[in-house]
């Protein structure tokens, strides 16, 4: 295929405004926007796509993903759902350390970023992780090509907990990197789990999780997590909020590139809430849990008014039979990444949400946060990671399109109104209407940091 792209007289999102323009895309980037319309042309060295009354809007860099390779590649891997996310218009992803082995040293880290240079049809970055001996060896983290560092200070799928106050205390006063926090308090949530063991044995019913994973447990984590922080100085990212409280700890008086303290709050949190666990049973089971529709709405609010800074799916896939087991026994995440955009815009829709905020905060926002060079803009001269997006264009989630290896979806059976056309990764058509084009591989994200 040519590497050469018009995209004529679509609708473009880009900084806060929306404007009827083309997209001139050349070796890998974008060498010309333009306000004005594009006849087809009878002969030319461009590949030409008319995407009139489409939106056109920088790639999704989504910031917080479980690809699950190596060592869990029955639920997922980095191929799968790399495929998944370019149909869902996700051009790069932040994967997890949760791995087997889990992603604690160097040589690890580095055997993660061979492997996705193989496989992952998207841009890619991967977290160092921590454990509560592992400071000195973290601490070494490039951060010129890492996106960050991971610590869960709340015990979730790989048992990465880090309680050790030394160890928090040297990485949060040393680290050059931004330092990305899962926040759920322990021992609140054991206490949690006897008290409904007590009542229920081992049938404790799902829609008990977020009085299990409590608001008390995410409030007192993340309230520790920012003294630290404020302490240090540190550059904190507190992952997938799920509570109204938690909100109280952040601030909107800083541009985003100023901010020490910035937060993500997930897709699932924003479109669920404790009335759907009766129908979706474990299938909506996160951790952090999804809660009430104040906290849904109080959520929302504060990404609308700059508390919340990014949207991020926290994509964690489980096969089914995983999923099916009792609430004790079935583990906490599901498959996002194909569908967050859709179900985004499904709150556009609503009016419940901007387009042009939901740019910001999916795409504009994780590349200033992170310092990502080059990509989540329109802009002349970026990398040419661009979604194409039909507005109107009714479709259902089944199992026969369901791109996750584990192959079912918490969306299953939904309409969604919007639908992915077209996806371009640092130029090249890798997702157009259904059809792959598999030749080239994504890119590993560099960071602009001081070092």
């Amino acid at each position: 295929m040519k590497n050469k792209y018009i995209l004529a007289n679509g609708n473009i999102v880009n900084e806060n405004r929306i404007f009827k323009g083309s997209v001139v895309i050349e070796d890998g980037l974008i060498k010309d926007i333009t306000d004005n319309n594009i006849e087809v042309p009878l002969f030319s060295e461009y590949s030409f796509i008319d995407v009139s009354e489409k939106f056109v809007i920088p790639g999704v860099i989504d910031d917080q993903v479980h690809f699950r390779e190596p060592g869990l590649t029955h639920k997922g891997d980095i191929y799968s759902e790399s495929k998944a996310a370019v149909a869902g218009g996700i051009t790069s992803f932040m994967e997890m350390p949760n791995t087997v082995p889990q992603t604690i040293t160097q040589e690890l880290l580095e055997e993660k970023y061979n492997l996705a240079s193989e496989k992952s049809l998207s841009n890619y970055s991967f977290y160092m992780g921590v454990t509560n001996d592992n400071a000195d060896e973290v601490l070494k983290t490039n951060p010129e090509n890492v996106c960050g560092i991971k610590i869960f200070l709340g015990a979730s799928t790989g048992n990465m907990l880090v309680d050790n106050i030394e160890t928090l205390e040297k990485i949060f006063s040393g680290s050059k990197l931004l330092i990305a926090v899962h926040c759920e308090d322990e021992t609140i949530i054991r206490k949690n789990i006897e008290y409904f063991k007590q009542k229920y044995a081992e049938n404790i019913p799902v829609k008990f999780h977020p009085e299990i994973r409590s608001r008390e447990a995410c409030l007192k984590s993340s309230s520790f997590a920012v003294e630290l922080a404020k302490k240090h100085g540190t550059q904190l990212h507190l992952l997938h909020l799920s509570t109204e409280d938690e909100i109280a700890l952040l601030d909107n008086s800083l541009p985003l590139n100023e901010k020490r303290i910035t937060a993500e709050v997930c897709v699932h949190h924003l479109y669920f809430s404790d009335k759907d666990y009766e129908e979706k049973g474990t299938k909506i089971k996160w951790n952090p849990a999804i809660k009430t529709e104040k906290d849904r709405i109080s959520l929302l609010d504060a990404l609308i008014n700059d508390k919340i800074d990014v949207i991020a799916t926290d994509h964690a896939p489980h096969t089914l039979e995983e999923k099916s087991q009792n609430y004790l026994k079935a583990p906490s995440g599901g498959p996002l990444v194909q569908h967050s955009l859709v179900a985004m815009l499904e709150l556009v829709n609503k009016k419940q949400i901007s387009i042009e905020k939901l740019v910001e905060k999916m795409c504009h926002n994780p590349a200033i946060l992170f310092r990502v060079q080059n990509r989540g803009y329109i802009r002349k001269g970026y990398y040419a990671d661009i979604t194409v997006v039909d507005n109107n264009n009714p479709w259902i989630v089944e199992k026969e399109n369901i791109l996750y290896k584990c192959k079912w979806s918490p969306f299953e059976n939904s309409t969604f109104n919007s639908k992915v056309l077209h996806t371009f990764v640092n130029g090249n058509l890798v997702y157009s209407q259904g059809e792959f084009f598999e030749n080239i591989k994504g890119k590993r994200l560099k960071f602009n940091r001081e070092v």
